[in-house]
């Protein structure tokens, strides 16, 4: 639901219809919060729906990078790598963006949540081919 490194951070789960904001969290890491509660994180399950108000920016060393997409699908990468982030998401033309890595201010919508219960563990999934947007 929500990166390991905002268990230092107020949570709660993201509802349809909600606005969220990319948000700088006091622990440095990058997640959702509300336009309302920025210090409060939204968590997304995977399966999640998202559309933002406009094309996805990424922060990187120097500049940012856009990702040319404005829908996308919540997910969790790299699960066997405890020490990373592992909340991502993936974008319709194929790009896969930790959020740790969205630039912060940018608005989006929840679409959908998935249809599993919260408290359900989700199954094995065998990679995807994919386009990922490296750490810039």
């Amino acid at each position: 639901m929500c990166d390991y490194s905002l268990h230092a951070v107020a949570t709660r789960p993201a509802e349809v219809a909600e606005t969220l904001v990319s948000t700088k969290f006091q622990s440095g890491t990058r997640g959702f919060a509300s336009p309302d509660n920025p210090r409060v994180a939204v968590c997304l399950r995977p399966g999640t729906e998202v559309a933002f108000e406009k094309d996805v920016r990424v922060d990187g060393l120097l500049f940012g990078t856009n990702i040319g997409d404005r829908l996308a699908r919540f997910r969790q990468v790299d699960l066997d790598r405890p020490a990373r982030h592992h909340d991502a998401l993936e974008f319709s033309n194929g790009a896969i963006v930790l959020v740790t890595n969205l630039a912060a201010g940018q608005r989006a919508t929840v679409l959908q949540l998935p249809a599993r219960p919260i408290d359900e563990k989700p199954e094995a999934r065998q990679p995807a081919a994919r386009r990922e947007i490296a750490d810039i």
